[in-house]
């Protein structure tokens, strides 16, 4: 790879090394690094922890955005609505992460961002191809409109089964993108 990219051996090993850190590639000694593969039950069950840790951190949000956050959080959502209204995936897209953002620095609590971050980049490419269909678009926005009330409201409670909910269909709607994805449960 060095020499494909013309750069010396070390940015590649320090590469290799965040990916592998990040879990998306494995290290093997004396094989070198390999991208990892995930099964479908390891998948479903990332997902299932970024929809409670993302939960727990717009419950905070809801109690402790500032007013500058909660004025983007409102923004990102409009953006995210014109998205939509042109059915613009690669806009929607921008505006989703924009706001999931917003969401996590809401919460004003490093360790929880930190760890809702690590499995939702783990999780990007597999998240990403929902929004190849107009109707969870569609729904997506819904369900980030609910978000945001509540989090503007200041209902905590609210904040955290709303997103909850969305991440849970985001879960679902990616699985039926993915039919590889779709019986994460072992054989009975």
């Amino acid at each position: 790879m060095a020499a494909r990219y013309q750069v010396s051996r070390t940015p590649v090993r320090e590469a290799l090394k965040q990916l592998v850190a990040t879990g998306l590639a494995d290290y093997r000694p004396n094989r070198g690094s390999m991208v990892r593969r995930l099964d479908a039950a390891e998948l479903d069950l990332m997902f299932e922890a970024i929809a409670e840790l993302e939960s727990a951190c717009a419950r905070h949000a809801a109690l402790r955005m500032t007013e500058p956050q909660r004025q983007a959080l409102a923004e990102a959502h409009a953006q995210g609505r014109l998205a939509m209204q042109q059915h613009d995936m690669e806009a929607y897209d921008q505006a989703n992460l924009r706001l999931h953002q917003l969401v996590l620095d809401g919460a004003h609590n490093p360790y929880l961002i930190e760890a809702t971050r690590a499995l939702r980049s783990r999780v990007k490419p597999f998240r990403r191809g929902q929004f190849t269909r107009l109707d969870r678009l569609v729904q997506s926005y819904e369900e980030h409109s609910r978000v945001v009330e509540a989090i503007l409201a200041h209902d905590a409670l609210a904040a955290h089964r709303e997103m909850r909910a969305h991440l849970q269909a985001a879960r679902q709607a990616t699985r039926l993108l993915a039919p590889q994805w779709r019986d994460p449960s072992p054989a009975a």
